[in-house]
């Protein structure tokens, strides 16, 4: 078993794998920055590192700095965690070279489901479902134009080299595919170093469907279920839950989502937690999307319906020995949420907000549990990715575990920055989102009828008012307005008090 562990991270993330690294009796080495000498991280793990100034580039994703650093501790693995260096296949290499074991799959693996345009071709072969579009980069915008006139519009141009919604380009006729292409080449050269970009039938409307795996050194791979991560702003995931509020409508989904998922890991030889992310129409079509390589943000919600610890496995897997459950055993239970509580500003495009936490207080509770890499005092960093925490809730039912999203809601409170808290005690009220009917479109348009004044409310305001004043007045000026409660539904009286 590995005996020292160095997380290659920082903030929620590393936080979380130091508490899995303390429970399996595991030492932990926390790296740090200039600007997380004062991080949650940093306090909790066995060891801290300095590994360079602030600047990403110079520290979390400065792979010779990392090594130096397991090395100078005696680390005999690395935990990557997810973003910076974790689906770098370089990186996995070069912890291959030095004697340490990284925790996550195959550099090979890695390199084959990072390139957009391979894992399509793979996954073909593979037979799992793929969207209509290029296998290939396209040469030029006039290859795109002929391409898209094939498929059809609506569609989408992608970055070949990573996702997160960089190089990414929905284009509704030809006439904006050329500027689109070139847009869109530029942000991936920026992005990913790679200005590869290739062409996919849009699907309108679809939901974002992702199943997590685990497959071990021995040949043994599983699935855990699927998660719904419909909610996204700018293509970045905000809100997840499992399992998926579209299983409940098409039952078969399940069977045949998580056997193309397993099927994609074993094509990919695949080790490792990673989850394999579909888009799924209305009809409970899916296709495959892409893969992430790496411990998702989201992996809370399928330990709360499972009631295991993926942290623990990857380690598990890590140090050779074979997943300790069979495909058989994995028992799903209840229905689980999770909000990103990022330090945002919802109210200005969801734009940064870091500063000084000057108050701070997390809900508890049964079915209640907050991933936290913030605290009271702590100075959120203006140069990284801006999730301080993330809230998850379970019930044993999807109303069940809104209704105790709700409550969490209103228990926690953040002060000195924005966060997108508010936003996400009103969202859990949407009578669209209640009913399980949402989309990757779902915030955008939840934002234009947020956006749009209530003529109705503001007339029966209005009517209220003058009944008000009718009432106290003693004298009429003009016809009396009606003041029966068949009107109103209650008093005039009591419907202003309320």
């Amino acid at each position: 078993m590995i005996q020292k562990i160095l997380i290659a991270n920082r903030a929620e993330i590393a936080v979380r794998v130091i508490r899995t690294c303390r429970a399996m009796g595991i030492a932990s080495v926390a790296v740090y920055s200039d600007a997380d000498r004062a991080s949650l991280h940093v306090r909790l793990a066995d060891e801290c590192v300095w590994i360079g100034p602030a600047a990403a580039a110079e520290s979390y994703l400065n792979i010779e700095r990392i090594l130096e650093a397991a090395g100078a501790v005696g680390a005999d693995a690395i935990h990557p965690g997810y973003g910076f260096l974790s689906e770098n296949a370089a990186f996995a290499e070069a912890c291959e070279k030095a004697g340490v074991k990284f925790i996550g799959p195959s550099a090979a693996a890695m390199r084959l489901m990072g390139s957009k345009t391979r894992a399509r071709r793979a996954m073909r072969e593979a037979g799992v479902p793929v969207v209509p579009g290029t296998t290939e980069p396209l040469a030029n915008a006039a290859e795109a134009a002929a391409t898209a006139a094939k498929i059809g519009y609506p569609v989408m141009l992608k970055a070949a080299g990573g996702g997160g919604g960089k190089g990414m380009r929905l284009v509704a006729s030809a006439d904006a595919l050329g500027s689109a292409f070139e847009q869109a080449r530029g942000e991936a050269r920026q992005a990913f170093g790679n200005p590869d970009i290739y062409i996919e039938k849009a699907i309108r409307n679809p939901r974002h469907i992702e199943v997590q795996v685990m497959a071990d050194e021995h040949g043994n791979v599983i699935h855990l279920g699927e998660r719904e991560c419909s909610l996204q702003r700018r293509h970045q995931k905000v809100l997840e839950e499992a399992p998926a509020p579209l299983v409940a409508e098409h039952p078969r989904l399940r069977a045949e989502i998580t056997r193309a998922a397993v099927d994609a890991a074993k094509a990919a030889g695949y080790t490792n937690a990673g989850t394999v992310e579909f888009l799924a129409d209305a009809k409970g079509h899916f296709y495959f999307l892409e893969m992430n390589t790496r411990l998702q943000v989201e992996h809370p919600v399928t330990e709360m319906i499972t009631g295991l610890d993926l942290v623990r496995e990857q380690i598990r897997v890590a140090s050779g020995e074979r997943l300790s459950v069979a495909q058989e055993d994995v028992r799903m239970r209840g229905h689980a949420i999770e909000c990103r509580v990022y330090a945002e500003d919802p109210e200005n495009e969801f734009l940064p907000s870091p500063g000084r936490i000057t108050s701070l207080a997390e809900p508890s509770g049964p079915g209640v549990r907050v991933d936290s890499g913030a605290y009271e005092g702590w100075a959120v960093p203006i140069e990284y990715d801006p999730l301080i925490a993330k809230l998850i809730v379970w019930d044993e039912t999807r109303a069940g575990a809104i209704g105790r999203l709700r409550s969490a809601l209103r228990e926690y409170t953040v002060g000195g920055i924005h966060t997108t808290l508010g936003f996400f005690r009103e969202v859990v009220e949407d009578e669209d989102f209640c009913a399980g009917r949402i989309d990757t479109g779902f915030i955008g348009r939840w934002r234009q009828r947020r956006a749009k004044p209530d003529r109705s409310r503001e007339q029966r305001i209005a009517v209220l008012a003058a009944g008000f004043h009718y009432l106290t007045s003693g004298r009429e000026e003009g016809p009396a307005p009606r003041r029966d409660k068949s009107e109103w539904g209650i008093s005039g009286r009591d419907a202003l008090l309320r």
